[in-house]
This record gives C-alpha cells, sequence and structure tokens, in this order.
C-alpha cells in the first residue's frame, strides 16, 4: 500500500518554505504534480529515501505564477503552465525558441498542467531508477542501463559518470539558449543561479540532477532580453510524436550580419546527465556564412568525443543531425 503523507497548500513562498524546513529530507513539493504522480501510482521505492510525511503543493501561490515583461526581459512564474508559455503573444514573438519547446512538450493535456519549473526540475526517466532497482542514483553500486543486453537505447553519448541517465527537459536548451537565470528561495534566502550552473551531473552527486536542496523551491525564471527578438530553431526528435519524451533536441539563437553568423548561443538536451551548451559548436560557426559546409563542420564539432553505449549509437547520428539542421535553420 502507499504510505500515508500530509497534504500542505500553503499560500506564500515563506509558508511553503517553512513547512519544507520542518519536514526537512522527508518533504516533497508538488509544482503540476505530474512527475510526483508518476512516483506514487507505480508504488515502488520511493527515489529519495525516506518517503515523504509531507506533500506541499504550490498550486495556491498566485506570487509563482505569470510572465511579467520589463526593461531587461521576461520574468516567468515557476507555476506559469507550458500551455500558457507556449501561447504567450511576447514569448511567441520576441523569443520564439522557448514557446517552440514548451509547445513540443508531451500533449495539450499535459502542457495544461504542467509547469515550466516542474519540467526544468523534473527527475531522470532512466526506467531502472524508476523501476525501484538499486542503481547508483538510488543509493546503490551499481548502473543497471550500462550492460551489453541493457534497455539503454535512451541513455547517454557524453558525460557519463558511473550513471549514464540523460536529461529529458525539452525547455531547458531553449533557457540556455536565452542564457536564463534560476531564482531559488530557501531558508538561507535568495539565490539567481544561471540555468548553466542549475544542472549538476554525476560526477559532482550522483543522486540528484539539480542544485535544488531539501526546502529550496524555484521561484520564477528570468528571461533577458539580450536575444530576443533573434533567429531561433528548435527542434526535437521522438520515438513517437504523439507525447513522447525527446530522444534527443536543440535549441539556437541567432545574430547574423551580411549573412554571416556574428554570435550563437546553441544548447542540446537528452544526450548527457545535463543539457549542454555546446560552445565548441559556437566557436566553429561564428564568422561563417549558416551554409551547408557550415552546417556540416557544426555536425561533426557536436559529436566529438560521444561515447554511446550499447543501444545508443543512433543518438550520434541524430546529435549530428539535429546540429546541422539548426545552423541551416537559423538562416531562414
Amino acid at each position: 500500500m502507499m504510505p500515508a503523507f500530509e497534504l500542505f497548500q500553503p499560500s506564500s513562498v515563506d509558508e511553503a518554505i517553512g513547512v519544507l524546513r520542518r519536514y526537512d529530507k522527508e518533504s516533497w513539493v508538488l509544482a503540476g504534480g505530474l512527475d510526483s504522480l508518476e512516483w506514487l501510482k507505480n508504488r515502488v521505492e520511493w527515489p529519495k529515501a525516506p518517503y515523504p510525511r509531507a506533500m506541499v503543493s504550490l498550486e495556491g501561490i498566485e506570487e509563482l505564477r505569470g510572465i511579467r515583461s520589463g526593461p531587461d526581459g521576461l520574468e516567468i512564474g515557476a507555476m506559469t503552465t507550458l500551455s500558457e508559455l507556449a501561447e504567450h503573444p511576447e514569448v511567441v514573438d520576441r523569443y520564439g525558441v522557448l514557446a517552440s519547446a514548451a509547445g513540443q512538450v508531451a500533449s495539450p493535456q499535459i502542457r495544461n498542467q504542467g509547469t515550466l519549473g516542474g519540467n526544468i526540475a523534473q527527475d531522470s526517466r532512466c526506467w531502472y531508477y524508476r523501476g525501484g532497482f538499486d542503481c547508483y542514483r538510488a543509493g546503490g553500486n551499481t548502473c543497471y542501463a550500462d550492460t551489453p543486453t541493457a534497455m539503454n537505447h535512451d541513455h547517454c553519448l557524453l558525460g557519463a559518470d558511473r550513471c549514464i541517465t540523460v536529461n529529458s527537459s525539452d525547455v531547458a536548451p531553449a533557457l540556455i539558449a536565452l542564457d536564463a537565470r534560476v531564482v531559488i528561495r530557501g531558508p538561507g534566502g535568495e539565490d539567481v543561479v544561471p540555468i548553466e550552473r542549475f544542472y549538476i551531473g554525476p560526477g559532482t552527486d550522483i543522486t540528484r540532477m539539480n542544485v535544488l536542496e531539501p526546502g529550496m523551491v524555484i521561484t520564477r525564471v528570468q528571461v533577458p532580453g539580450a536575444w530576443s527578438g533573434t533567429r531561433s530553431y528548435f527542434e526535437k526528435a521522438r520515438h513517437r510524436q504523439s507525447w513522447d519524451f525527446g530522444a534527443v533536441n536543440v535549441a539556437a539563437v541567432a545574430r547574423l550580419s551580411g549573412g554571416i553568423i556574428e554570435g550563437i548561443r546553441l544548447a542540446v538536451n537528452g544526450v548527457a546527465p545535463t543539457p549542454l551548451r555546446l560552445t565548441a559548436v559556437e566557436e566553429a560557426v561564428t564568422g561563417s556564412p549558416p551554409d551547408e559546409e557550415t552546417a556540416t563542420i557544426a555536425g561533426e564539432t557536436a559529436i566529438w568525443g560521444a561515447r554511446p553505449v550499447h543501444y545508443s549509437d543512433y543518438k550520434v547520428t541524430l546529435l549530428r543531425n539535429l546540429v546541422r539542421r539548426a545552423i541551416r535553420g537559423v538562416a531562414v
């Protein structure tokens, strides 16, 4: 049977943090609740011991909702739904890569419930980890996905360190391309973390995928205006087009002058434990036209150092081709 827990529905961030602080590691934050519902529904071993005694829903905290425009860009509340993000006129017009990424998450029903904060902070999708195996990420000493006969077609190409899971957020690479910042509040106050530093790999802490610790809440995401209105590209490759997680996705924003790439930011996800900004690709294509030759160089640079596991080798070709298409796509 599912263990008992208390449900708290605070009306302010400070109230939520107070509850989280009281229960410490025995607390769990609910945003849209989709990822948490899956854990509860599976009734397997909870991913982080001990099992939470307190579920803290952020649903009723109004300050965590909404998209606000200012002179320095956008501030997006962590509880803003993905549908609101995908359809907001200014996001569509000025930050198209973000609107496109949010609009390709899962299905309309899930986008109506899922939140920006939940999408960027979601846990590993590895089925061994989620199936209750005592793997590295769950506190054990084995990676069940890293064997020749394992079901590992959705696992790492780059950055593996014992654990070979990948990050699955669609919105994260778009936010990295836009140089966004995550605002976190906890018992020690508020901190603003660049989105690239928000994620941590297994070499830093194998049991979590981001810097959030017990008692912390994402309050909003700041998207600076530096890359607003620039050319952009987002593409997501998945096994099923209906609602699936991405096998690989790519996001890019670029400035062109006289047909030459003057500046570009490009990020991918689904290939490593964290979303990756491909700075080597950016350096390789800056100063060149976004033509087929440049796209080919970008694709080959993107896969340098890739080390697929047994069944994930198809992702090498997929990553190469998506980066090539992104370079060509920013020219349109």
